[in-house]
Formats: structure tokens, C-alpha cells, sequence
């Protein structure tokens, strides 16, 4: 029986659980036992009622207890905001999502937005006539899943002051300047819906997630625990633009802004190149029907070296933006030239000969399974003729790469335990696993949607901090299904309860 605790109590035991992870502990096996947990640490981990039950008690009744979860990459406020925005993932053709706007609600600043349409496939083009029979005189944005590129209507650019041409789409570092001007909400307000969104997280498990947006966030999250935050863990990063300004505060990796630790300073976050929808992520071989195009290398080689060696002797570790293979080598070369620290960020199109490299050079792969089940059919489409890796979630891991699982948000919903599916079992809604060769085994899943990834694994033992959660099912035999609708009966944070059913 849970005994006298709610939400924001310190737990004391969890009792009656049953342990899994990517290592169980022996002998214990599947057999109920009670975690003892003080100050936060676990302390014992021992057979159901074979010490006394002090204290504030969680009955997990046989619950599946594990380490919490974390998403590696999340662009919080812009995930957040998703909450005012017009769903566009439906949208068949430019018609239909610009029909969808034309009765979308007017936000606050007299915009209309609307968010996640992929356009890859669609039958017809995007076009500022198009868009401007529909919406009028409101300004009026449109966002693709992967972020890299914006349709605007006329009424919108002249807001924006932006160059253009006929289609009114905007691509890569201007289409990020709109989204970063979206994104500057009332901060009251993107702070609200951050807190809603996060302690929703905790409803799935959550315990920390990798902040990137593309913000001075130091400024942000300072503000939010002076406010009372305290559900999650944040490691949070800052752009090659607000570079200097992390040094010269003397911000490096790992460093905390409040007493507790909770939110910490993280990586400096370099996009090197585009994305496979908006067809500008940096290739070996050319787009179809494009014969000049090999996508966009945002950041020369020569520069990006230069930003690693800047981050790294600041004592900041590099997450790099890396999609195509050619933007992947390229990242992988500049980690290897300055002894960088950190992770590729997405990895989605990796050649053969750069597989093994993550492991020597220590490079981590922070990776987002579900995009692989959302851009199968672009990828079979716009990447057929390629001759690297897709979405190489298992050669990576074979290889020895320390994984790390994250969905991108809002490019894919905040849910881990879709992550893991869609790593494990390559497929949704019923379709044929998708290139189920490079689909992982269910430890491999559990352990990079964890604090270290892979890297350190997802067992329990005494010492640990008690991020911890329980859940309905054993993650390491459930099928896709009973995986992505994985109940959380509770979310501890340091032993504390930051979500409880």
C-alpha cells in the first residue's frame, strides 16, 4: 500500500517492485523486492519485506522498477509552443496545409502558425500565391517537421523583412531566424506551457532532458528555477552566435546554475549541415532529379575545427549537427583533429567507413529512432541511390558507439517508450518492420534512453541517485505495442515523486 505521499514527497521505499534494466541483479531475478532509498541514493535493494518498512512507502505491486528515462534532445520552448499551434502532420499536399490555416486561430502578436507538414512527397509545390489565397492579410507561418525550412505568406515576410522568392519558403539558417522570432514568447507564458510540457514528461517516465533550444538559455532556465522548477533535470546548450558570451561567463559543460544541480550547462551545439526533408542534409551522391544538388554544408570544415578547438579549451563539450553522410565525415574528422569531446547529433546518413569511427574517437551517436519510422518512405524515395547507412541504429552498436536515444521534440513527440519501439521494432501502425537489420534488442533501447546512455548501462545498485520509475511491463520482453503504452505509475527525481498515478 503507498503510504502518505504525494507528488513533491521524498520516497523512502519502494516496495514490492520487480527489477529490470539492461543488467538485473542476482539473485533477485524477477522476484519482488523493496529499493530502500535516503537523501536521494538508493541504499538497499533487498527481497520484499526482508527489512523492516520505515518511512514513506510506494507499493509498486509488482510493478517493473528502472532507472528514469531521458530525452537527449529537445528544442524545449519551440516543443512547448506546439501547444498553440495548428497540427499539420495530416497535411497531404501544399493545398491541404494551406486550407488548414486559413481558419487557424490568431495567437497572441497577431501571427498564425502552424507546425510539422512534411512536404517531400507531396504532388503539388508550395507557393506564396497559394498560401496568400488562403490566409489573407494575417501573417501566416507554416514550419516543417525537421525545422529547416518555413512557408510564410506575403503578409508574413513583409512582418519578417526576410529575402524571398516566389514559393515564399524559407530554408536553413533563415527559416531558424523565423523560428527563433516565434519562439520569443512572453516569457511568462513559454515558461507556463515549458512547465506543463515537462511535468507531462514526467507522466512518461521522464527524469532529464538535453535542452537545445536556440536561445540564451542560461538566462531562461535561471529564470524558471527562481520560479519554483523542480521536476526534471536540463542540461542545456548554446550556438556558436552565443559562444563568447558562455565563456566570458565562464559557463563550461556540467557546471550547475542552481545549489541542487538540477540544471546544468551542456554542449555547444554546431548544424553543420540541412535535413532530409527539406533535402539539404550534405550528401555523397545527388538528390533525385537534382543532379546539382548534395545538400548544404552549413558550416565549413575548416570553421567547424576551429569552433571545437574554441569549445573545448573553454571546457565545453560539442554536439554536432551532422545528417547527411558527407556532413557526418566531416563532423567525425573535426572531432578527430581537435580531441573534442561529445556527440553527432542525428547520425541519419552514415558511409560504412565512419561506423567504427564513433567508437574510437568516443564520439557519441545522440539518435532519434522515431524519425526513422517517420521518413521511411522519404528515405527510401529521396535516399534510395545512396550508398551509406540509414538511420544505423544497429551497426553503431555493434561497433561499440555509446548510443543516446532522444525524439527531437517537436519534430517527434517527447515518449521514450516510442523511441525505444521504434529502435527495437523499426515499424508502427501495423506496416512491415522497416530495415529491421539495423532494429537493436530491447537493453540496448532501455539503456540509451537513460541518464549516460549505453555508455553506462540501466541496472540498479546501491549508490545510485534515485531516478527512478515504475512501470506496468518489463521493457526488456514487451512487444511494440505493450511497449509504446507503457504505463508509469510513478516518476522519483532523487527519491522524490514528480509524477504518481
Amino acid at each position: 500500500m503507498t503510504v502518505g505521499v504525494t507528488i513533491g514527497d521524498t520516497v523512502d521505499i519502494i516496495a514490492d517492485a520487480r527489477l529490470t534494466g539492461s543488467e538485473r541483479l542476482d539473485p533477485f531475478g524477477a522476484e519482488p523486492v523493496d529499493v530502500h532509498l535516503h537523501d536521494g541514493v538508493i541504499v538497499d535493494i533487498a527481497p520484499a519485506r526482508a527489512l523492516p518498512r520505515r518511512g514513506r512507502v510506494v507499493d509498486a505491486g509488482g510493478g517493473w522498477v528502472t532507472r528514469g528515462l531521458w530525452d537527449h534532445h529537445v528544442h524545449t520552448v519551440q516543443w512547448a509552443l506546439v501547444a498553440q499551434r495548428v497540427a499539420l502532420g495530416a497535411a497531404t499536399s501544399a493545398a491541404h496545409a494551406a486550407a488548414l490555416m486559413a481558419d487557424a486561430p490568431i495567437l497572441a502578436g497577431g501571427r498564425r502558425v502552424g507546425t510539422g507538414f512534411r512536404d517531400a512527397l507531396w504532388p503539388d509545390a508550395m507557393t506564396l500565391d497559394l498560401l496568400d489565397a488562403h490566409s489573407g492579410d494575417v501573417p501566416t507561418y507554416l514550419i516543417n517537421a525537421d525545422v529547416h525550412s518555413v512557408w510564410l505568406n506575403s503578409a508574413a515576410l513583409r512582418r519578417e523583412g526576410l529575402p524571398h522568392d516566389e514559393t515564399g519558403v524559407l530554408r536553413e539558417e533563415v527559416a531558424f531566424e523565423v523560428s527563433r522570432r516565434l519562439n520569443a514568447a512572453d516569457p511568462g507564458v513559454g515558461d507556463r506551457l515549458v512547465a506543463q510540457a515537462l511535468a507531462e514528461a514526467a507522466r512518461r517516465g521522464v527524469v532529464g532532458v538535453v535542452d537545445l533550444d536556440m536561445a540564451w538559455n542560461a538566462e531562461a532556465w535561471a529564470r524558471r528555477l527562481a520560479a519554483g522548477f523542480d521536476t526534471t533535470r536540463v542540461s542545456f546548450g548554446v550556438y556558436p552566435a552565443l559562444l563568447e558570451r558562455a565563456i566570458a561567463e565562464g559557463l563550461a559543460t556540467g557546471d550547475s546554475l542552481d545549489s541542487a544541480g538540477l540544471v546544468r550547462m551542456g554542449p555547444l551545439k554546431v548544424i553543420t549541415d540541412g535535413s532530409l526533408g527539406t533535402r539539404t542534409a550534405a550528401c555523397s551522391h545527388a538528390y533525385p532529379g537534382d543532379p546539382h544538388n548534395h545538400g548544404v554544408l552549413t558550416v565549413p570544415p575548416a570553421q567547424l575545427q576551429d569552433l571545437l578547438v574554441r569549445a573545448t579549451g573553454a571546457g565545453l563539450d560539442v554536439a554536432v549537427h551532422a545528417i547527411g553522410d558527407l556532413a557526418n565525415t566531416h563532423a567525425l574528422d573535426a572531432f578527430a583533429a581537435t580531441g573534442a569531446r561529445g556527440t553527432i547529433e542525428h547520425a541519419q546518413l552514415v558511409a560504412h567507413a565512419d561506423i567504427a569511427r564513433f567508437a574510437r574517437l568516443g564520439v557519441a551517436a545522440s539518435v532519434q529512432p522515431e524519425h526513422a519510422i517517420d521518413d521511411r518512405d522519404m528515405t527510401d524515395s529521396i535516399w534510395g541511390g545512396q550508398t551509406a547507412i540509414a538511420y544505423p541504429l544497429r551497426s553503431l552498436a555493434d561497433a561499440g558507439a555509446t548510443l543516446l536515444f532522444g525524439s527531437d521534440a517537436p519534430v517527434a513527440p517527447l515518449d521514450p517508450w516510442a523511441a525505444m519501439a521504434a529502435a527495437v521494432y523499426r515499424t508502427r501502425d501495423g506496416r512491415p518492420a522497416w530495415r529491421p537489420e539495423e532494429g537493436v534488442d530491447p537493453a540496448t533501447a532501455l539503456a540509451a534512453s537513460s541518464a549516460g546512455g549505453t555508455a553506462t548501462g540501466n541496472a540498479l545498485e546501491p549508490g545510485l541517485a534515485a531516478d527512478l520509475i515504475i512501470v506496468d511491463t518489463d521493457p526488456l520482453t514487451a512487444g511494440e505495442h505493450q511497449l509504446r503504452g507503457t504505463e508509469v505509475a510513478a516518476t522519483l527525481l532523487e527519491g522524490r515523486l514528480t509524477h504518481l498515478d
